[in-house]
């Protein structure tokens, strides 16, 4: 952390707003050589803390919230946005993401955010963690509403990563180093993709989503005359039919969700909780039955699923702890 920070007055009140794209990309640039979110993951849920708890030792006041401002294809959440979203006093905000990867609306979502939540008194200070000089209309009309714009950004491996006006126009300047970011950065492991001549087919979404069949209605009771009594009790649920219900959730997701989503739970095999429960949901509606009073069951169908999301990386099967 930078040495010059200045003591924050008492009873501020203070937003953190984090440039998404920055901090990811510097934070890879100095710990890893590379901006690309492929080449590492990121413990979202761990930084936000991480930063929450920073600023709470700088300011002496009361947060009103962290705005976690990233991008997303046609602005629909990936996995890890989905996690943050649930945190509570967090604010996910999203822009485009183009097809050429590249942001777009995140500079303007943090501008009129900063500007309407300084119009309206909300914050007496505003921390922004960001480096482009976009921002310096931010600031200024932050400013000129009276609150204290604080700067903090990721210590660069040389020169620098933030614009030298931003720079100028913040009220204070911090830097967030290798060691407070260390923790909640880890390189992805490079996995050997499957040869073109030896993959299997795909079948379509189409082909995969049609095809599924209605379970049959469970067979009726009969008493010692041969007469109907109702349904059957219902017995826990077949290992053959959960498995396969794992399986298909995980191809959906790859299609649907894409696969550089699904691959941001990688390494396994736990699950985030809000993930889990979506994987537990999809699969009951498959089975057409509850798993909850079934550990056993559920066992089997994170072990599927885990199963089927490994064979698509080309990576080892591993084995859930739940």
């Amino acid at each position: 952390m930078s040495e010059f920070a200045a003591p924050m007055p008492v009873l501020a009140r203070y937003a953190v707003m984090v440039d998404v794209g920055y901090i990811y990309a510097a934070a890879g640039e100095l710990l890893f050589g590379t901006s690309s979110r492929r080449d590492y993951r990121v413990d979202a849920v761990g930084l936000i803390q991480a930063v929450t708890k920073h600023a709470d030792e700088v300011f002496r006041g009361e947060l009103l919230r962290v705005y976690w401002y990233d991008a997303a294809r046609d602005r629909v959440p990936t996995i890890d946005q989905r996690v943050v979203a649930q945190m509570a006093w967090v604010k996910l905000r999203l822009g485009n993401l183009n097809a050429r990867g590249q942001q777009k609306g995140v500079d303007a979502n943090i501008r009129a955010d900063m500007e309407a939540l300084a119009r309206h008194r909300a914050i007496t200070d505003a921390v922004l963690i960001a480096g482009d000089e976009d921002m310096v209309p931010a600031v200024e009309a932050a400013q000129a509403f009276g609150v204290r714009v604080h700067l903090w950004g990721v210590e660069p491996p040389y020169g620098t990563n933030q614009a030298e006006r931003l720079v100028w126009e913040s009220d204070t300047v911090d830097v967030l180093d290798a060691g407070f970011l260390r923790p909640y950065f880890a390189r992805n492991p490079v996995t050997e993709q499957p040869r073109p001549d030896i993959q299997a087919t795909v079948p379509s979404p189409a082909q995969l989503f049609g095809e599924r069949h209605v379970r049959p209605p469970a067979p009726l009771g009969r008493n010692s005359h041969g007469s109907a009594t109702g349904p059957m009790p219902r017995l826990g649920p077949d290992r053959r039919h959960v498995e396969e219900a794992g399986e298909h959730v995980a191809h959906k997701w790859i299609l649907t969700r894409g696969a550089d989503n699904i691959r941001d739970l990688l390494p396994g095999p736990i699950l985030p909780p809000v993930i889990d429960k979506e994987l537990l949901v999809e699969a009951e509606k498959e089975l057409g039955q509850s798993l909850r009073p079934y550990q056993e069951a559920r066992e089997w169908l994170r072990d599927a699923f885990w199963a089927r999301v490994h064979r698509e990386f080309g990576i080892g099967v591993g084995k859930s702890r739940g």
